[in-house]
């Protein structure tokens, strides 16, 4: 039975989307997109302003802004703003109050041709760091029919990936109504919501980015089924997202971000418990309201237990070798392009008419501009640095 809280939760989350709708179309995001000239034109030369939500997914903004990258490259930076919802970091994005933001990279898709916003993805920010997480009696994809899975936004690669999953075991996504026995219902929530509504058995499962599967894990409430690195091997999930106006009047300024950026992932390979008491509660900063324990327990590769999650499935693919979260900044084109043909075929409710007419060997070239990052990469020890072919080129590999 669902409770208040359950409502509530359900009824923000559909506000958000529904926000989050208005935004992404050219008529929502035109008044904001007019504010953002006019801001632009008062403060031509304004600061590095990071708008991030609490997930791992900001780490190297968050890393490069503690220990003072952008302003060893000499920018001046104002302390990351943190949002609490994906309609929040949109909306202020657009508006120009924040100018670089990691975004859900399917949502860059959504805003740069479903709302015509004048913006590029310049950056991966990390790759896989998500899991498939269940109530603790569920033991195979095949045990959700019928049942409800939260995912924070139909526009990411944590839907794509569940959705893929569910297929291959002759499942049905919808997103209305009662589930059937061989259909599984998802419905849009926000991460801090997860936890409390599998804990209340509100909902059989949510995939969503890390800490939040393993704090499930941390608090004995569900184990996670599936991590989302296992069946889209290196996959990004969210990716830096800068103004195309930015990108191309302000280039010296624009390579500084970036630079930053790509020079805090190569600090963070080497520097994983620190990176964790950086985004922890405890710090001073204040970045994120997580325990260091659960940040660690994702971070640090040397904690995950692949032994276990060998034994119970989440882990599939062994010879993989993945971490749990991994750094890398360069924006691959074959998974941009894979990415355009998962989402023709993949159930995302709202405005999603324009996804028909995508080439995704356009989008690749269009969506993301990708000379600043491989121009930093370059300086800060080459892709080699990076565990990255020379080639800048890889295949996409996608399993079950």
């Amino acid at each position: 039975m669902t409770d208040f809280g359950d409502f509530k939760a359900t009824r923000q989350a559909r506000r958000q989307f529904l926000k989050l709708s208005a935004l992404f179309s050219a008529a929502g995001a035109l008044p904001l997109l007019q504010s953002a000239q006019a801001a632009r034109a008062a403060e031509p030369d304004a600061p590095l302003r990071i708008g991030y939500l609490p997930i791992t997914d900001a780490t190297p903004l968050l890393v490069a802004h503690h220990n003072g990258l952008f302003e060893q490259e000499g920018l001046r930076v104002e302390k990351p703003r943190l949002f609490r919802s994906w309609a929040q970091i949109v909306e202020a994005f657009l508006a120009g109050q924040v100018n670089a933001v990691h975004l859900l990279s399917p949502m860059t898709v959504w805003a740069r041709y479903g709302s015509r916003s004048p913006a590029k993805v310049v950056a991966w920010n990390h790759m896989s760091g998500s899991g498939l997480t269940v109530q603790p009696h569920i033991g195979r994809i095949t045990d959700l029919g019928g049942t409800t899975v939260a995912i924070p936004f139909w526009y990411s690669l944590h839907n794509i990936v569940l959705q893929h999953l569910l297929k291959s075991q002759g499942l049905e996504p919808i997103s209305d109504g009662n589930p059937g026995p061989t259909q599984v219902k998802l419905v849009v929530m926000a991460p801090s919501d997860m936890v409390p509504a599998l804990a209340n058995k509100q909902i059989a499962g949510y995939t969503v980015a890390e800490p939040f599967n393993a704090n499930a894990e941390a608090l004995k409430v569900g184990k996670i089924l599936r991590f989302t690195g296992d069946v889209w091997k290196d996959h990004a999930c969210c990716v830096v997202l800068m103004h195309e106006q930015d990108l191309d009047q302000r280039p010296e300024w624009s390579q500084k971000v970036v630079n930053g950026i790509v020079r805090a992932q190569a600090w963070i390979q080497d520097n994983r418990q620190e990176t964790a008491r950086i985004l922890s509660r405890d710090n001073p900063q204040k970045y994120t309201p997580h325990t260091y324990e659960a940040l660690a327990s994702v971070l640090e590769p040397e904690r995950m237990d692949a032994a276990h999650y060998e034994s119970t499935g989440a882990i599939v693919n062994k010879d993989w070798k993945e971490k749990r979260i991994d750094f890398q900044p360069y924006p691959y084109p074959s998974y941009t392009e894979e990415l355009i043909r998962k989402l023709k075929t993949t159930l995302v409710s709202g405005q999603n008419a324009f996804l028909k007419e995508l080439d995704p060997a356009f989008v690749a070239r269009d969506l993301v501009d990708d000379r600043y990052v491989k121009q930093a990469i370059l300086a800060n020890g080459g892709p080699a640095a990076f565990g990255l072919p020379d080639s800048f080129t890889r295949e996409e590999t996608i399993t079950l």
